[in-house]
């Protein structure tokens, strides 16, 4: 079953992150970790530990003991329950045991199915870390806590986020591909694109191209408008709009590559010639762009950044920004660290962040989006290589 496999890691680099985790875990006298997802979009923490993602909606529950392999519980026939050998499966690495249910969110009766699962990997544990509770359904934590009244439930989703935040090197490697497979779909799309054509349809050479180089899953978030609107993207459902010639096309490729890891890049094209306001303001982008860029350094307050940067954006007649135009990435579309006041955690060498500074006027929708490395001495580094520039086609 292993050359089924779309770009698994190595087998060292789980045991890296392993490691880190449980010594972390020993420091904070945790027993075992917890964490459920039932998408690849925003369910890392699950990839992260065991290199398989969640997906289709269908809930996948993993328990990280500090001193065991993990137990995962996951989509099956009712009562199977298989113990797996040390050296896994040819697919499940680091897992001693695999428990499955045919539970789904749409059916609540189905909703302690899993949970019952949990309850009886979880006995004879006293302290459970509890990690992502934001993907985690009420019924599962509702259900343990009841059930097992005596354990202490804590939770540790900062301890893992510190950790898998920091990309090693050769999850930045994998990173470098995604951000050049999009550089690759965004040519795709230029070479594509005529008058005719649903906003939709250009999204769909995007997406096939990210297939066609391992992708599995992303985002295409697109719009088309005559030039002199603020033609705002949005998602599948708001692209049926048919692009005419002179209009404007602003896309997102927010798609994981191989490997499972995210990153996005976002252009703007005109078919035919864009306006002197659209690149003015293209131009301030820029500008606003490298302002954040120059404070990424190890150590920086993301508050900091975001208070620098909002006063940049008054200063200059912009508006400021109320809910995200930096973050991090990695197997989340969005990950820790969030660039804004309300985000604790320093930034720190060899994290990836997405920055998009975005804001749209009466008469135009004014963006760009790139990955970045960050250095040891700060001096981030753009992952893509497409020209930062509105692309005006014949």
């Amino acid at each position: 079953m292993n050359e089924r496999l779309n770009t698994p890691i190595s087998g060292a680099e789980p045991e890296r992150r392993w490691a880190a985790v449980r010594a972390a875990m020993a420091g904070e006298r945790i027993d075992v970790l917890l964490m459920q997802a039932n998408n690849d979009f925003m369910g890392g923490y699950v990839k992260y530990f065991t290199d398989i993602p969640a997906t289709n909606g269908y809930p996948v529950t993993v328990l990280f003991p500090r001193d065991e392999r993990m137990t995962v519980i996951g989509q099956g026939p009712m009562g199977l329950e298989r113990e797996l050998p040390p050296e896994g499966d040819g697919i499940r690495r680091g897992v001693a045991r695999f428990m499955g249910t045919p539970s789904y969110a749409s059916v609540p009766y189905t909703a302690s199915y899993d949970a019952a699962l949990a309850e009886k990997a979880l006995h004879g544990f006293s302290t459970i870390g509890l990690v992502g509770t934001a993907a985690m359904s009420f019924a599962l934590v509702d259900y343990l806590r009841n059930k097992l009244s005596k354990a202490r439930f804590i939770d540790a989703s900062d301890l893992v986020d510190r950790i898998k935040a920091v990309k090693s090197d050769e999850e930045i490697a994998l990173m470098r591909r995604a951000a050049a497979m999009q550089d690759a779909a965004w040519q795709e799309v230029l070479k594509a694109i005529r008058p005719g054509m649903r906003d939709l349809e250009v999204a769909a050479v995007a997406e096939h191209a990210g297939h066609r180089h391992g992708s599995e899953q992303g985002l295409f978030l697109c719009a088309s408008g005559p030039v002199g609107t603020a033609a705002i993207f949005g998602n599948r459902h708001l692209q049926n709009r048919v692009i005419r010639e002179g209009d404007y096309f602003t896309l997102l490729i927010e798609n994981n590559g191989p490997g499972g890891f995210y990153t996005e890049i976002g252009r703007t094209c005109v078919l035919g010639a864009a306006s002197q306001e659209m690149k003015d303001e293209y131009e301030f982008v820029l500008r606003a762009r490298k302002f954040t860029l120059d404070m990424l350094r190890p150590g920086v307050s993301p508050g900091e950044v975001w208070d620098a940067y909002n006063a940049f954006m008054r200063e200059n007649g912009r508006p400021e920004e109320k809910r995200l135009h930096c973050h991090g990435q990695g197997y989340d579309m969005v990950e820790r660290p969030l660039l804004r006041h309300d985000e604790p955690m320093p930034l720190a060498a060899s994290m990836v962040v997405a920055c998009h500074p975005t804001y749209a006027t009466q008469r135009t929708y004014s963006w760009i989006c790139d990955n970045f490395l960050i250095g040891s001495r700060g001096a981030a580094e753009r992952l893509h290589r497409t020209a930062e520039k509105i692309f005006e086609l014949s």
